[in-house]
């Protein structure tokens, strides 16, 4: 077999490439005209609403059906927020709600907006079960700890995004949560047995492919009940045997990013692309890292050169190119569909957003001693302890509690800290900086930081009236006179707590009376994962 026009163009139909800049670069525009079904967009792409509305329209000039997929958790990982920081909590924080009508709801108002901006795919939600406290990748994108609330909110979301006429896509298959590594950097080995992988891994996937999710997005794990030798991207046992044949999904598989270590580490990028597609793959994310022409060249050309050489058959090929050219059919007629009635999220001038009242309601309170004044009686000094982030969270998105509750309480004042700063000296002129004045120590992830751990304690050794914030996952709320989770990092759970902080908190917050312990559903959730 020789290479061809048709197979070079079936290859580029399962290539989803990124691209640099807000406007679609020549190579990008140029393809999409000749066989490229679509691309996956980045904060780097993204600056005010119009501006991706143009951009998304100058693809679809070029293609009236092109898939334009975006990474859009909402939460701590968000791209159309990136700079400003996410108007919505995450995943997490809904399941601390753990109500699916919220859930639901707040998908489909970011659904809206992605409509609006002309984006059609989203890889979101995050489906895995948080079951190791100390993953360093997942935490706070998954909804919890318990399968049958991830699985029930996985659906949720999923009905709401699709309601907007906006692919949703569940990931990462056969599940990422109970894992100690990053694929970003490596391979995360999953112990589970078959037996433990059915009753919690894969209930979230089966009720996403029950609710008729249109895409799920491998992860690169090695799963070794499942394959002891291919991560599950590049592993037909995963894709086809167990997605497609016994879970029935029929819609689109598409790749995490096949630049990530876990699988171009051992196997190059274009030889994890053939692999993945000859495995059951349908679609190549691809341009995170390597977002130029020739990375996409490369990929496109391993797959075919796969095809020449016998290693994967073109009818294997030829459906993937098939199903995806099929999402995008679907996300042309759910765009014409729309066209008439998806509008920006109601609410009239002073409500609240859905984003706040969700991010107020995901609140939880611990009052450990009477010594502190809450609310704060005077503007506070806040100690912010800023650890180092995976990349799937933008480095330079802003989050914190300092910021909002200087608004509410001008005078505020705000120390940051990071790995190695926060020394003994450095605790120590914050001490100094808060003196006769409240102190707010305001942590991320704290259980999964020794230095954080040690700073804290610093602080609350000369300071018993602190009062905590926790704005990652609350594995520990013995911290602090009063503890304060918001069980996000968004700007509005930021917001939220400061809210509380400031005595001015709106409806739903989290219980914070004297000896109130922790409100609503979360401790028994936490509780689980420490």
């Amino acid at each position: 077999m020789k290479r061809s026009t048709e197979l070079l163009r079936l290859a580029d139909t399962v290539v989803l490439p990124g691209f640099e800049g807000r406007i679609p670069p020549d190579w990008v525009l140029r393809r999409l005209g000749r066989g490229l079904t679509g691309v996956v967009l980045f904060s780097r792409n993204i600056g005010a609403p119009a501006q991706l509305a143009e951009l998304t329209a100058a693809l679809r000039a070029e293609n009236l059906q092109v898939l334009v997929g975006i990474d859009e958790e909402s939460g701590d990982v968000t791209r159309l927020e990136a700079a400003a920081g996410s108007t919505r909590p995450g995943n997490y924080a809904l399941g601390v709600v753990d109500d699916v009508g919220l859930t639901e709801e707040i998908a489909a108002g970011l659904g809206r907006d992605l409509a609006l901006a002309g984006v059609n795919l989203n890889f979101a939600p995050s489906a895995d079960v948080n079951s190791n406290p100390r993953n360093p990748v997942i935490g706070l994108r998954a909804f919890g700890a318990d399968p049958g609330l991830v699985a029930r909110h996985t659906a949720a979301w999923v009905r709401g995004m699709q309601s907007a006429g906006v692919a949703a896509c569940a990931k990462h298959f056969p599940g990422h949560g109970d894992t100690s590594v990053d694929s970003h950097h490596s391979v995360p080995l999953v112990a589970a047995t078959i037996e433990e992988l059915h009753e919690v891994a894969l209930r979230p996937f089966r009720a996403a492919v029950a609710e008729g999710v249109r895409s799920v997005m491998t992860g690169h794990l090695l799963v070794r009940a499942l394959d002891p030798v291919l991560p599950a991207t590049l592993s037909g046992r995963v894709l086809h045997d167990l997605l497609r044949a016994e879970l029935g999904f029929e819609g689109v598989i598409v790749t995490d990013g096949i630049e990530m270590a876990a699988v171009s580490g051992r196997y190059g990028i274009g030889g994890a692309s053939a692999l993945a597609v000859a495995a059951g793959a349908d679609a190549v994310c691809v341009g995170g890292e390597h977002a130029d022409e020739e990375t996409a060249d490369a990929v496109r050309d391993a797959i075919v050169d796969a095809v020449v050489e016998g290693r994967l058959p073109e009818e294997r090929l030829a459906d993937a190119a098939r199903r995806v050219c099929d999402l995008a059919l679907w996300g042309a007629s759910a765009r014409r569909s729309a066209a008439g009635h998806v509008t920006a999220a109601p609410g009239g001038p002073g409500e609240p957003s859905i984003g706040l009242v969700a991010a107020r309601r995901a609140l939880r309170v611990t009052r450990r001693s009477a010594v502190a004044a809450f609310p704060l009686p005077a503007p506070p000094h806040v100690v912010e302890l800023a650890p180092e982030t995976n990349l799937a969270i933008e480095k330079d998105t802003p989050w914190g509690v300092g910021e909002p509750l200087g608004k509410l309480l001008p005078g505020t004042t705000v120390t940051r800290l990071g790995a190695p700063a926060a020394t003994g000296a450095a605790a120590e002129a914050a001490l100094a900086a808060a003196a006769g004045r409240p102190l707010v120590v305001v942590v991320r992830d704290a259980h999964r930081h020794a230095w954080q751990i040690d700073t804290l304690t610093h602080l609350l050794a000369a300071r018993g009236d602190a009062i905590v914030v926790e704005m990652g996952l609350p594995a520990r709320s013995d911290f602090g006179a009063v503890h304060i989770a918001t069980h996000g990092s968004a700007r509005v759970c930021g917001q939220a707590a400061a809210e509380l902080l400031a005595g001015a908190a709106g409806p739903g917050a989290g219980d914070a009376g004297p000896g109130a312990g922790d409100a609503g559903p979360g401790p028994s959730r936490r509780s689980a994962e420490v």
